[in-house]
């Protein structure tokens, strides 16, 4: 399982340039690239939700 995390998947994400201005200067801010600060944004929101998900199930 850890080998398969390492193996990067490469996409296309199309952005507007006042996104890409907006993540450029968080990335700066939080002294990443901005792709490590995409990874970092998703890896969270992805985190975020499998424990709303978790909260759910825990209600019923």
């Amino acid at each position: 399982m850890e080998n398969k995390d390492k193996e990067k998947k490469q996409i296309l994400l199309r952005v507007s340039p006042t996104l890409w201005k907006e993540l450029a200067a968080w990335a700066e801010d939080d002294f990443r690239s901005i792709n490590g600060q995409i990874e970092y944004l998703l890896t969270e929101c992805v985190k975020k939700r499998k424990g709303k998900k978790k909260e759910s199930e825990e209600d019923e």
